[in-house]
């Protein structure tokens, strides 16, 4: 997969701003905040950068923390992981494989069958309805 990369000040163009803080500086929306928190409409959630297809809405579950969740993305190679080390925590960084934006973290957490909780941004993300997404 190609990466995409833009400058800090095209992405800032490009974005709102509670976007940009999320997806380019690492930022956290707060908690039962986001648009996609209690969402279960059918569709895929792209990333709200480049469009790339990261989860579809059959893998996504209420863990009631306030941010959605899903227990796995939507393939292999949509979304990468970092180590996060920062506020006095050890936690995994999830980020768009296309064009590295921040989402949230992923925690051991989560239910079967995978056991993870993919605990992602809401202003990270953008819901393409099933009537319109090709999970491709």
């Amino acid at each position: 997969m190609e990466k995409i990369r833009k400058s800090e000040d095209e992405w800032q163009k490009q974005l709102s701003p509670e976007a940009y803080y999320v997806t380019r500086k690492q930022g956290t929306e707060h908690a039962f905040s986001g648009i996609y928190d209690k969402c279960k409409d059918p569709g895929v959630y792209q990333c709200i950068c480049c469009g790339n297809p990261l989860f579809s809405s059959q893998a996504k579950y209420d863990s009631r923390t306030g941010w959605p969740s899903f227990f796995q993305p939507i393939s292999e190679d949509a979304v990468g992981e970092k180590a996060d080390n920062g506020f006095f925590s050890r936690r995994v960084e999830t980020v768009c494989a296309k064009c590295d934006a921040h989402l949230g973290h992923v925690f051991p957490d989560g239910p079967q069958p995978t056991g993870l909780r993919y605990c992602m941004n809401s202003a990270a993300l953008n819901l393409v309805p099933a009537s319109e997404a090709s999970e491709d």
